[in-house]
């Protein structure tokens, strides 16, 4: 039998006139009535906005959630390309400092050696001395000359022989209480006697044995008493007669060593005059030390630290040295130094001229570093202070390492440099090279549709990405709210009295806080303690729901207020069902009509502040995605104008889903009460 809707029966019966009608009982019986959920569904899908905002919605769900699956684009892939920019591509400059190579392991050097090499070197040179002793706690060095470009550092026995004296020393010590003297070293019989013949309480000086004395007033009643040494020579009697002239005169001239009776002796000229050190034969080499630098001739050889070493030792005379099995030698041509292998293939040349990546790194052709060094030498000789040639420059990755093609041929492409001269005497050569390099702010392209960001991400990848953490950060902080505040606003309805007190009054609480600043105050502190993203997405959802349950249970309450006077909750009570199931299986249902209007309302302004706050940096860090992660990616003014290809699409998406939550919201509100419509 067919079933017909009673409004469908009125207006048949009284035609288009609008007058009033009798309905029989046969009219009655062949009304199907609708279920409350057909009901409200039917009033739902009459109401177009609610319809449309529906739609959006699934988009943006298939948009978000499926669309990462076919896209071939990942969140966090960065993607590069090959670019031409004009980078500071190298350094050239004349060497003056000396580095050192290590020769043996066993022997530990001790920093302030190291670090006084360089100035005591260029001392060696300028009063063209051969060897100079450096003194440290753990012993003495011997640095060496083998030409002014090298040296060798060695660890040797030097006992102290002999010193001259300039200016004065601390013998001693007199205390007027005792009278006596406290020596810093050897007694020196007579000198108390002579001192109190000549005391004064201000200080003075006397003359003992040929010797002058001064003492000076230290603290309370005593007195620091010093000799005066003027070019005194001490040493042992085991030296020749000749020393003590020598030395004099080595010390005078600010000499680094001299020598007497046939032996060599070094000289350290410290606080109070100078030392004279005897070295003994056994030395053992720790260190070379070179100006030079090692230009690779051969990309196909690698000079280690060793064969550096190795080479420097052996920089005259032109012997052969064996590293690794391999022998080598140093030969000069046309002035330059040229290191060889055992079959006199060219290895590298050993130059004071540096040309260098900008970096440090040493992996410029040797034919680009002769050029440039001649182009540096025409400079100076000219007075000019830039140049500009052309050179090929092989292609770099992003690792810095060079390209080659298929047949293995590395890839060139010719650029033009250009040489200044800083006011240091550094040369910088700069040039437009094509190099691997994030491809930054790209346009619409097939292979990205939106573009990439400042990272050097897909846009749309991102925005797909940024949008599942939105809407997912929706879902569960209105979950929370809502599962927060129906406890809350249940019991509170349901039990009334205290309970309703106390519940009621941390609903003013949760009220009065300034959710605003209680985030800006959390982000901060997980910024500080650089906290991981996905627990910072956490921390967030669960701070937005927990302030956020008030509102819910306050509604939750009232309809709950309303409702336990009603009959079937009264029938619900005479059968004796427990208080817990009265809640939340009679009462709470009745009330999830209004919680499912609040919580689709609630989701558009939950992605809303979620998307302020990470726009704020204070919600979701880079480089998990959100949609407000996204726009403060750009969000200078000056990036805004030029980047719209980022944002605005992020804007409309978080316009559109809010709009459309809204929506829904409504027309839920509509179905679930008609009345309220009208």
């Amino acid at each position: 039998m067919a079933s017909y809707n009673l409004n469908e029966i009125l207006k048949a019966k009284a035609g288009r006139t609008g007058n009033q009608v009798a309905v029989g009982l046969d009219d009655v019986a062949r009304v199907k009535v609708l279920s409350p959920g057909r009901q409200v569904f039917k009033r739902f899908i009459r109401n177009r906005l609610a319809v449309f905002g529906t739609v959006l919605l699934i988009i943006m769900f298939v948009f978000s959630f499926l669309g990462p699956v076919f896209y071939p684009c990942g969140q966090k892939e960065i993607f590069y390309k090959y670019d031409s920019q004009n980078i500071n591509y190298a350094l050239a400059k004349e060497i003056t400092s000396y580095t050192g190579y290590t020769l043996s392991s066993d022997i530990s050097v001790p920093r302030t050696v190291t670090t006084s090499v360089n100035s005591v070197a260029k001392s060696l040179i300028e009063a063209d001395e051969d060897v100079a002793i450096l003194l440290s706690d753990d012993g003495e060095f011997l640095l060496r000359k083998v030409n002014d470009d090298v040296f060798v550092l060695s660890s040797v026995d030097a006992p102290k022989v002999a010193s001259v004296g300039e200016g004065r020393a601390l013998i001693g010590t007199y205390d007027m209480i005792s009278g006596q003297i406290s020596f810093t070293g050897q007694d020196i019989e007579g000198l108390l006697e002579a001192l109190t013949k000549n005391f004064n309480r201000t200080g003075g000086n006397f003359t003992f044995e040929g010797v002058k004395y001064s003492y000076e007033k230290d603290v309370a009643k005593s007195y620091n008493i010093y000799s005066e040494m003027d070019g005194v020579v001490t040493f042992d009697n085991s030296l020749p007669e000749s020393f003590a002239g020598a030395f004099e005169k080595a010390a005078d001239d600010s000499a680094f060593s001299f020598t007497a009776g046939g032996k060599t002796y070094c000289i350290v000229k410290g606080i109070t005059g100078s030392d004279a050190y005897a070295v003994s034969g056994s030395e053992k080499n720790a260190l070379v030390y070179t100006r030079l630098t090692f230009n690779v001739i051969s990309s196909d050889v690698k000079v280690s630290d060793q064969l550096k070493a190795n080479a420097l030792l052996n920089i005259s005379g032109g012997n052969s040295f064996d590293v690794d099995g391999v022998k080598y030698k140093i030969t000069e041509n046309d002035g330059l130094l040229i290191l060889k292998d055992s079959d006199d293939k060219e290895v590298a040349e050993l130059s004071s001229f540096s040309v260098r990546r900008y970096t440090g790194e040493d992996s410029i052709d040797y034919d680009l570093k002769k050029e440039i060094e001649e182009i540096v030498i025409a400079m100076a000789e000219s007075g000019k202070t830039t140049e500009k040639f052309m050179y090929n420059l092989p292609y770099q990755d992003e690792n810095g390492i060079y390209v080659y093609d298929e047949e293995g041929n590395l890839q060139y492409s010719e650029a033009e440099l250009t040489v200044t001269q800083r006011y240091t005497g550094e040369y910088v050569i700069n040039c437009d090279q094509v190099i691997y390099v994030i491809d930054m702010f790209a346009s619409s392209s097939k292979e990205h549709i939106l573009g990439t960001d400042g990272d050097g991400f897909d846009v749309l990848a991102r925005i797909m990405y940024g949008g599942r953490v939105s809407l997912m950060v929706g879902f569960v902080v209105v979950f929370l709210e809502i599962f927060i505040g129906v406890i809350m606003g249940g019991l509170a309805g349901y039990y009334g009295g205290w309970v309703d007190n106390l519940i009621m009054r941390l609903v003013d609480i949760f009220y009065c806080l300034p959710s605003l600043p209680i985030m800006i105050i959390l982000g901060a502190t997980m910024d500080s303690m650089r906290m991981d993203t996905y627990i910072r997405l956490i921390i967030m959802m669960a701070t937005l729901g927990f302030l956020g349950w008030a509102s819910v249970a306050r509604m939750v309450r009232g309809q709950i207020l309303s409702l336990r006077e009603q009959e079937f909750m009264v029938a619900a009570e005479a059968t004796g069902i427990r208080v817990r199931k009265r809640i939340f299986r009679h009462l709470i249902p009745n009330v999830m009509p209004q919680l499912i209007v609040i919580a689709t309302m609630g989701m558009g302004s939950v992605i809303l502040t979620e998307s302020t706050l990470s726009f704020l940096g204070l919600g979701v860090k880079h480089p998990l995605a959100t949609w407000g992660t996204i726009i403060n990616s750009v969000s200078s003014a000056t990036a805004m104008a030029h980047y719209q290809h980022i944002w605005i699409p992020v804007g409309l998406l978080i316009c559109l889903t809010v709009i459309a939550f809204n929506f829904v919201g409504d027309g839920l509100r509509d179905a679930y009460d008609p009345k309220s419509k009208r």
